[in-house]
């Protein structure tokens, strides 16, 4: 994927559901059509942590089942890194489990950025969200 397109009300959403549970990290799934997000699952980090982020797996699996039945497409995964980095950190690499976008949402300066990227093979490349 080269790019992923999220709407202005989509990221803002995801920036206040982050910044309401910083310090702790936060995590979510997108789901659309095409690199378009047209919905966004937050799920429960069960790891409760300021560095790590473990999705609760009821509600992952209730979000999948619910992608797959309205004929959606997993698209991203979303987390924070509330005290950065704003790139993938060596613990993301190691655990990415799906072909998808990760969108990490980091606090620089007291402002949250996203930014995308396309982990494979113990690597990663940026891929650019398209705001819209």
């Amino acid at each position: 994927m080269q790019s992923l397109t999220i709407s202005k009300e989509q990221l803002q959403s995801m920036i206040a559901y982050v910044g309401s549970h910083a310090p702790l990290e936060s995590c979510g799934l997108l789901a659309g059509h095409d690199s378009k997000v047209e919905k966004i699952f937050f799920v429960q980090n069960q790891a409760q942590s300021p560095v790590r982020y473990v999705m609760d797996p009821i509600e992952q699996l209730n979000a999948f089942e619910w992608i797959d039945s309205n004929g959606m497409d997993l698209l991203g995964i979303f987390h924070s890194h509330p005290a950065g980095p704003e790139t993938v950190s060596p613990t993301d690499i190691a655990e990415a489990a799906y072909a998808v976008t990760y969108v990490i949402l980091a606090r620089v300066d007291g402002e949250w950025h996203a930014r995308g990227f396309w982990i494979e093979n113990g690597g990663f490349r940026e891929v650019i969200l398209q705001v819209t």
